[in-house]
């Protein structure tokens, strides 16, 4: 994929390492696959070489966390892109009332839902949850500087 695709067609599934500053190993998510105007959903295969699978292959809780940041990202940088605007950076603040509910193991493929809450100033304020199949595995709510 190149930069032309980046300035004409803006088609849904869209490649996420496009949409967030982060590269594999670090970038976890693949692809944006739905967006709405305060929401969007991503997916997530889990793959060898993640640096938060243990040795059973199970993803760590903290990784969720992660995910949603992810998601985010590559949600408001379509929305960027559609506004024909440069992709902004942003940086997680504060992680609120994250819940792990279940696990997900190599090979899994989630679907990461983001909303935004409120974006005030450079700030923003969004919630995810990480689904498997029909389970909810993980959700929870972040504070984003995007300056």
């Amino acid at each position: 994929m190149n930069d032309q695709r980046i300035k004409h067609d803006l088609s849904l599934p869209f490649e996420a390492e496009l949409l967030v500053p982060h590269r594999r190993p670090i970038c976890m998510i693949d692809r944006l696959v739905e967006y709405r105007d305060e929401s969007g959903v991503v997916e997530a295969l889990i793959r060898s070489g993640n640096l938060l699978i243990d040795e059973d292959g199970a993803l760590d809780c903290i990784a969720y966390m992660e995910l949603i940041a992810q998601a985010y990202a590559a949600f408001k940088g379509y929305h960027d892109l559609l506004h024909k605007e440069p992709v902004k950076k942003g940086f997680l603040v504060i992680v609120k009332r994250m819940e792990c509910k279940g696990e997900a193991f190599l090979g899994d493929l989630l679907r990461i839902n983001v909303s935004t809450i409120s974006e005030v100033g450079g700030f923003a304020v969004a919630e995810g949850t990480v689904t498997r199949g029909d389970e909810v595995i993980a959700s929870g709510g972040l504070t984003l500087w995007i300056p």
